[in-house]
């Protein structure tokens, strides 16, 4: 890699990053040796969590990001064949707290024995930070829920929040931090003494001040992401859950957390409704997929048992979440959702891609436009391609990245949007945006776009000033826009105008007002392990300026 992708990426980390990752150098402390601690009596209701989908399929049997493996050994926990992150998930527990959690009860309980048995510490991805923290909040859910936890597992799941806290994630920050922060009070609430009443004390003070950093005003999570946004909301309803069921005995280091807790999270649900399209799932931008935050309807449901209500609802029109960077465009039964911010935090840009000025849209209550979605972590070219500026719905310029997106969650020199303008008028309503992530080409080149859309019609247009030697604009179908796969077919010249038909009849037709466009074969990537055959509509500049229309029935 050249070294100034590095010299880019690093100077933007906070110290604490720096000095954080030459510890994660030093060899793995053992878990500190606790005295036998007994479980803090809880006198609140606890209330059902959010469900995801069973994990698994039978006693060692897993059914994970859409690939089932066995894990019959010792060895399978950390198997260097296997993805990182399907083992990371394996590590989780998230089956204990799933749908139709109590038929498995029998399988549960000898999962959590052989995790103990098979795992010593501190060897392995089960006691990475990560899986650590999440697995330890899962055992706890499981038994406020009504989960019998033995001793063996109690013992353990103490060292593992001893272990936790000499192992917090400043390297990486974001959720992750968060995510070590909760872990430490779960724990810190579920057990009496001494080093609980520490747990406690750190994990609420890291939480107080992640909470202030990480949700926007807007409500929007900072790292930009509707998957991690999903993920950090449930962790914040999961705390005002957690508080009120330990009521009294939470003490004075929660005193008043929960209300501040639940006036963010109806901001947090707010800003959820705005970046969902109306099939209720989330817009995959940034890294976001299917399957593995709760489903927004779940989120919903968790918050309305807890009292915690959305604070707006999506209107007609144009939404500006200005914080995030987001805009959605309501009109009759179009939705479209503009992507206008920054990649995420300058320290943290980890899950953003190269993706600025892009957009998605829905069309009579079904997905028409789409971005390509995210479906594996692991460095490749797939990771490669999904993260880079040709995987999205917007122009790419001399065949490079609009943000130098490399590794599997780098970024060096990052676009910036600016100039944001979202104008709304009668029977019309346009936003106009510009990034700067091509300055860097000798050309010093500028993207400037143009989003219009009025009854039954959207225009898209493209400016780029400064010099180029070639540009081009792309759009990815969503694989069941179209219901004759025969009108969008791949050979043939390229032409100025075509057109389909979505499912169920109503037509969509096309035009380019200067230059011409192509279909090509494309992929589709809703979640993690699966990969649809789609088509993509591209069309090349013919100078500095090119638009792009859709018209619909």
């Amino acid at each position: 890699m050249p070294l100034s992708l590095y010299l880019h990426t690093a100077r933007h980390l906070r110290p604490c990053q720096v000095y954080g990752r030459v510890f994660r150098l030093l060899p793995r402390p053992l878990p500190p040796a606790l005295p036998a601690l007994r479980r803090r009596e809880n006198r609140g209701e606890w209330v059902l969590p959010a469900r995801r989908e069973p994990s698994m399929t039978g006693p060692s049997r897993f059914r994970i990001l859409n690939v089932e493996r066995n894990i019959d050994g010792r060895d399978d926990w950390n198997a260097p064949e296997i993805p990182k992150l399907w083992l990371y998930h394996l590590h989780y527990f998230d089956d204990l707290n799933a749908r139709g959690n109590r038929e498995r009860k029998a399988w549960h309980e000898p999962w959590i024995a052989r995790w103990i048995r098979e795992n010593p510490p501190p060897r392995g991805n089960g006691w990475e930070p990560y899986p650590t923290s999440l697995r330890i909040v899962n055992w706890i859910k499981w038994a406020l829920g009504g989960g019998a936890l033995s001793g063996e597992a109690a013992r353990s799941l103490a060292a593992q929040a001893g272990y936790l806290e000499r192992r917090l994630e400043t390297h990486l920050l974001g959720n992750h931090l968060f995510a070590n922060a909760k872990a430490l009070a779960f724990a810190g609430l579920f057990f009496k003494g001494d080093a609980p009443d520490r747990w406690l004390k750190k994990g609420m003070k890291i939480l107080r001040g992640e909470v202030r950093e990480q949700v926007l005003p807007d409500g929007g999570h900072f790292e930009r992401s509707p998957m991690y946004h999903g993920i950090i909301l449930e962790d914040l309803l999961d705390l005002v859950n957690l508080v009120r069921s330990f009521g009294a005995e939470a003490g004075g280091e929660c005193g008043g957390s929960a209300e501040g807790w639940e006036e963010t999270a109806a901001r947090m649900l707010s800003w959820l409704r705005v970046m969902c399209h109306p099939d209720g799932e989330i817009a995959l931008l940034n890294d976001a997929a299917f399957g593995i935050a709760p489903r927004p309807s779940e989120l919903e449901a968790y918050a309305r048992r807890l009292g915690v209500q959305p604070a707006a609802v999506p209107r007609d029109g144009a939404t500006s979440l200005a914080e995030s960077g987001y805009v959605r465009i309501q009109e009759a039964d179009a939705v479209l959702l503009l992507d206008v911010g920054p990649l995420g935090p300058d320290y943290l840009p980890a899950h953003g891609h190269a993706d600025t000025l892009t957009f998605e849209l829905s069309l009579h209550g079904g997905r028409v436009i789409v971005d390509s979605g995210t479906s594996v972590y692991d460095v490749g070219p797939d990771r490669r391609y999904q993260r880079g500026t040709s995987a999205h719905n917007t122009v790419v310029v001399d065949g490079l990245d609009s943000s130098e997106v490399w590794g599997s969650f780098r970024v060096a020199r990052r676009a910036k949007p600016f100039g944001l303008r979202v104008d709304e008028r009668e029977g019309e309503i346009s936003v106009e945006c510009a990034h700067d992530g091509y300055l860097r080409l000798p050309g010093r080149v500028v993207h400037r776009r143009t989003w219009t859309v009025s009854p039954g019609r959207l225009s898209v247009e493209d400016v780029l000033a400064g010099g180029f030697r070639s540009a081009r604009w792309s759009v990815l179908l969503h694989p069941e826009a179209v219901e004759r796969p025969e009108e969008t077919r791949r050979e043939g010249p390229p032409a100025r105008s075509g057109g389909w038909r979505l499912p169920g009849g109503p037509a969509v037709r096309w035009r380019v007002a200067e230059g011409d466009a192509r279909y090509e074969d494309a992929r589709y990537h809703p979640e993690f392990g699966v990969s649809k055959g789609t088509v993509r509509l591209a069309g090349d500049f013919p100078g500095s300026r090119s638009r792009f229309e859709l018209e619909w029935d």
